[in-house]
């Protein structure tokens, strides 16, 4: 079943345009689709019918394309999969009331899963939809929360990002009939992928091509986010290794601390010298390659999970799946 088309067949043509437009507008710009890839995979693996687990695979793309309008928002990001964001190309009010609407869209599209499977469904789904909110929120309070750990952060983008790879992933093997232990298995799974995609995800934003990542690069340094490469960077800074590492100069790290925390206390209009200049800080540091290397760590946690599963090619999936998106340029 192409999952893609699927979505692109969803009929937004309604009245008032003013509100599905723009939901249409989102969908049709494409976007890796891996939450119902990952979906109807975890079906597929415990011989699951397509047309069963479709509905829940279209409800989590439409649901996770929702928060992406409203983080658009509270990003104040301008770009989007290579194009303008809908607050920027309609409104503000137009991006809350669309994505509201999408929210709906997902629950109506949720319950045409099976009667017997859609209280266990919903129940996965309301969880996951709680955690995502509560992530968002310690997204945002880390911007103004003058230290951060990263265990703290790792608890955030697990919120945020990994628990809706992970209920897809559940979700899609539940409806297929798969036992509790092949559930949690699975979930696991995601949410080591979950892990990894987003700490990827905050190395292209420093060292990404503008021309193929779909967001502005920098975007995270502008915004003054707390990403894990800039707490590796702040890890790095209080590290006596690394200070005597940095061309045996005592006095640079102290001086390079300085520099970060100055540039991550302003708001400016215009963040080009400010990119550059945090850039360069984490290229001194090394902290791209470290990073790197958490993002292999987790997607090799990811892999021997699946060692635990049904050994077929919705499996052979699920490794090439997970090695694309940690590995991914855009």
């Amino acid at each position: 079943m192409d999952i893609n088309k699927e979505i692109l067949n969803l009929d937004w043509k309604r009245e008032p345009y003013g509100l599905y437009e723009p939901i249409e507008y989102t969908l049709a710009a494409g976007g890796k689709r891996v939450r119902p890839q990952l979906a109807m995979i975890a079906s597929q693996l415990f011989g699951g019918k397509d047309e069963e687990v479709l509905p829940a695979a279209l409800a989590l793309e439409v649901f996770h394309n929702f928060t992406l309008l409203h983080d658009d928002v509270m990003d104040k990001a301008d770009v989007r999969r290579g194009r303008p964001t809908v607050h920027v190309k309609w409104n503000e009010n137009t991006a809350i009331l669309s994505g509201d609407q999408m929210l709906i869209e997902a629950y109506k599209l949720l319950s045409g899963v099976p009667a017997d499977k859609l209280p266990k469904v919903l129940q996965l789904f309301n969880k996951m939809a709680t955690e995502i909110c509560e992530g968002q929120q310690y997204d945002v309070d880390f911007e103004s929360q003058e230290q951060v750990a990263i265990e703290e952060y790792l608890k955030m983008i697990r919120l945020k990002t990994s628990v809706l790879l992970a209920n897809a992933l559940q979700t899609g093997a539940y409806i297929a009939g798969a036992d509790e232990r092949a559930q949690e298995v699975l979930y696991k799974f995601g949410i080591h992928i979950g892990l990894a995609f987003q700490i990827q995800d905050d190395i292209l934003d420093v060292w990404g091509d503008p021309k193929t990542f779909g967001k502005a690069v920098g975007g995270d340094i502008s915004c003054n986010k707390k990403t894990f490469v800039y707490l590796e960077a702040v890890r790095r800074l209080g590290d006596e290794a690394m200070r005597r590492k940095i061309k045996g100069d005592e006095a640079r790290p102290a001086t390079e601390a300085k520099s970060l925390e100055k540039w991550y206390s302003q708001v400016l209009e215009d963040n080009t010298e400010k990119i550059t200049a945090v850039k360069e800080i984490f290229e001194l540091l090394d902290v791209r390659s470290a990073c790197e290397k958490v993002v292999e760590d987790y997607t090799r946690k990811a892999l021997a999970l699946l060692e635990q599963l049904p050994q077929n090619e919705a499996t052979e999936q699920l490794r090439q799946l997970a090695n694309k998106l940690n590995t991914r340029k855009d």
